[in-house]
């Protein structure tokens, strides 16, 4: 290349990270997006913003509630809703009057919504602030003040398609779907009209409870509409009852309808298609769809290569599973080993446990770190192949690695045949190590400590320090127990 085109492109390059970071020192929630920890408060990032003499206007904090309602970084959504409502910088809408009150009821609790909800003028109770109220209600399943608020609204004049849906919702999440179908004609009573959102929650009603003929009549009721129609989704959800109820053939005239219906870029879509393939076991079906997908998608996330693995390991495709394996370990995915687990699992369920821990060390030795999940499948395959020492040493690496997963925790089934295994068979000073890492995951059950006490038995050791720990879990002495301390 000549010097001076190679020049002139690193000049460019140059111009372009300025202007990049000229771009995010100017842009807001740059600065907050990198606080993902739920603890970390976003209020002085927001305060130095305008000591920094930056404006903000409602729009601009509105999106930023929104992106952070989406991640489900409800704590400092409620923050920026909050300072901007204290700081008076900008107009306070109704609307942001109805999304702080419905993170106050999410992060706070529902007395806390209700407490900022009295708090406003009789002017700012409008109906998307009851409507807010009323949602709230709702996602803590609060039957009575969820009808007495939505009875309110009505004779306010207040109420909308979405809150007779929040209503079906309600009925759905307290296992009253019996009460959905009456919600809906109601609503057409009322003069309200339905969305296809309404049709598919009462759909939903009906198949849940294996009430076909009423999920097709609805579903007829819903495609003579024009200002309704059908959608990829309401097809899937009859697709998933039919399949259920073992109606292949009509499973798969839906499954034709969904697929006509879907954006051909939509990867959501074909996820749902391939997994009913699956359930009709069709694996045809499936990797023309998986092909269509590849095609038509700019990329597959980690989410479509779980759906597709889960789907082969499903059906037994495992060798075909190991083809996907491949295509993602050089898609440029991130390591989720979320990913591999599948084939790891499938491996494990068929008793090819050593298959299955040749695949995690080789991804081990391409220098990944695999999750605490990993290697406890494994761990639990050989517990089921009663190769034991296998399992310990498995177990071992599980719990060097649970930093990669701070939720995970050991089956406890699965511990106690180790632990009752490793006292047998291992010197003291290693079952107590074992013991010790196993205290920062799990409680000690009562089979556990019956383990590590007829080791210390055996060894002549004293064993008041584990019966104090029995004492302070709350287990009691029984039978079993008393009999092995007087061995």
């Amino acid at each position: 290349m000549p010097l001076f085109s190679a020049s002139r492109n690193l000049a460019a390059i140059f111009l372009r990270h300025c202007s990049t970071a000229a771009t995010n020192r100017r842009n807001l929630y740059s600065r907050i997006s990198p606080l993902g920890d739920p603890s970390v408060s976003v209020v002085p990032v927001l305060d130095k913003w305008i000591q920094e003499g930056n404006a903000v206007n409602g729009p601009q904090l509105q999106r930023i509630i929104k992106t952070l309602r989406t991640r489900k970084r409800l704590n400092q959504a409620l923050q920026v809703s909050e300072w901007m409502s204290s700081k008076g910088l900008c107009p306070i809408s109704q609307g942001d009057q109805a999304v702080q009150l419905d993170l106050i009821g999410s992060v706070r609790g529902v007395e806390s919504a209700e407490r900022y909800f009295q708090s406003l003028s009789d002017g700012d109770q409008t109906w998307k602030v009851h409507g807010a109220l009323l949602n709230c209600y709702v996602r803590e399943g609060l039957v009575d003040k969820s009808l007495s608020q939505m009875q309110k609204m009505k004779d306010m004049g207040f109420v909308s398609f979405l809150n007779y849906n929040n209503i079906m919702c309600l009925y759905t999440q307290t296992q009253q779907l019996e009460k959905v179908p009456g919600v809906l004609a109601q609503m057409k009573k009322d003069g309200v009209p339905p969305n296809i959102f309404s049709y598919r929650i009462c759909i939903n009603s009906y198949g849940t409870r294996g009430d076909l003929a009423n999920v097709e009549k609805l579903l007829e009721e819903m495609e003579m509409e024009p200002h309704i129609g059908t959608d990829w989704m309401t097809y899937s959800m009859v697709t998933k009852f039919y399949i259920k109820a073992g109606l292949k053939e009509k499973a798969l005239v839906c499954l034709k309808k969904c697929e006509e219906k879907a954006d051909k870029h939509d990867a959501l879509a074909y996820n749902h298609l391939i997994s009913h393939y699956a359930g009709l076991g069709s694996k045809g079906a499936m990797m023309r769809v998986w092909k269509l997908q590849k095609a038509n998608c700019k990329k597959q996330l980690n989410r479509e290569y779980i759906t597709m693995l889960g789907c082969l390991v499903k059906l037994g495709e495992l060798d075909q599973a190991e083809k996907v394996l491949g295509e993602w370990e050089v898609s440029g995915n991130t390591c989720d080993f979320r990913v591999p687990n599948i084939l790891l699992i499938g491996y494990s369920q068929r008793g090819l446990i050593g298959k299955a821990e040749a695949l995690l060390q080789s991804m081990v030795a391409k220098g990944k770190t695999p999750t605490p999940n990993s290697w406890g499948i494994i761990a639990s395959g050989y517990v089921a192949k009663e190769n034991m020492e296998k399992a310990f040493q498995c177990m071992k690496e599980a719990v060097a690695v649970q930093a990669q997963n701070k939720r995970w925790r050991p089956k406890v089934d699965i511990i106690s045949s180790i632990l009752s295994w490793v006292t047998n068979n291992k010197d003291i000073g290693e079952v107590e190590d074992f013991v010790n890492s196993l205290k920062t995951l799990n409680s000690m059950n009562r089979d556990m400590y019956l383990s590590l006490i007829r080791m210390y038995v055996r060894c002549g050791k004293d064993v008041d320090g584990i019966l104090e720990s029995m004492k302070a879990d709350n287990i009691e002495l029984d039978e079993e127990i008393e009999g092995t301390l007087n061995s």
